[in-house]
């Protein structure tokens, strides 16, 4: 069964090779999504485009610069017809203790992770509205649960935080519009978000002592994704879906 079968579908910071943007474009495909691959590298974004098929589309954009959700929308929009779903998943993150965070590393992730969901949800909020509903998947961290994680300094703690509040907000406001929002709280997954910082034999290393024993993989969080994106979760906003392999499991 194809769970987003003819439904149009935006995901940002989607162009990587190992990340969870590209693996939830990926799988909404497979289950019939015409899928939009929003990055900042429009080089990565054609190939990744490509990679899914004749179907789908890449765009360079932005998230920092509310021009470029508009417009990469708007594009969207006439390619498609419409949207149905988005997943704010473009981030970035920098190793950093709280006295050693300047004004230029808060602004880089605070405005990229934070200011980057309201600028794409602002853009896609009318569309949603005029197909009569929607959903929004916001992609936060377990740095935002635990207050730290592996790599993520406090500026970054704090800006996926936000991002949990942010997506209460919305679900509050937008579920009489139909609209859907909802977080996911990703924990220790094999990626290059880290772009280097942590190894995967530390990552693995570290994933012994989980409940689950092992590291999470991108499609562990696709599969959140797409679950939240569907029509198995039609009664299902506001909340922050955990998916740490039992690393923290909240009281």
């Amino acid at each position: 069964m194809k769970l987003l079968q003819d439904k149009v579908a935006i995901v940002t910071g989607a162009a990587r090779r190992r990340g969870i943007g590209l693996a939830t474009a990926r799988m909404f495909a497979e289950h019939g999504a015409r899928v939009a691959i929003l990055d900042l590298d429009a080089e990565e974004a054609r190939q990744a485009a490509a990679e899914l098929g004749p179907d789908h589309l890449s765009l360079a954009c932005d998230v920092t610069r509310r021009a470029d959700c508009l417009a990469a929308v708007e594009e969207v929009v006439r390619r498609h017809g419409g949207v149905d779903i988005l997943v704010n998943n473009a981030g970035v993150t920098q190793k950093r203790g709280v006295m050693d965070v300047s004004d230029e590393d808060y602004a880089i992730v605070l405005d990229t992770n934070l200011r980057g969901v309201l600028h794409m949800s602002q853009a896609v909020i009318p569309h949603l509205q005029a197909r009569g509903g929607g959903s929004i998947t916001c992609i936060s961290s377990l740095s935002a649960l635990q207050g730290g994680g592996v790599f993520g300094g406090s500026h970054y703690c704090a800006a996926k935080a936000g991002i949990l509040g942010l997506v209460r907000a919305m679900a509050l406001e937008l579920g009489p519009d139909n609209i859907r929002v909802n977080g996911v709280a990703p924990g220790l997954i094999l990626t290059d978000f880290s772009r280097g910082g942590t190894s995967d034999d530390y990552k693995h290393d570290k994933a012994r002592s989980f409940p689950l024993r092992r590291v999470g993989q991108p499609g562990d969080i696709a599969g959140a994704c797409l679950y939240l994106a569907s029509e198995l979760a039609t009664y299902v906003t506001g909340i922050t879906l955990d998916v740490n392999g039992g690393a923290y499991i909240r009281p």
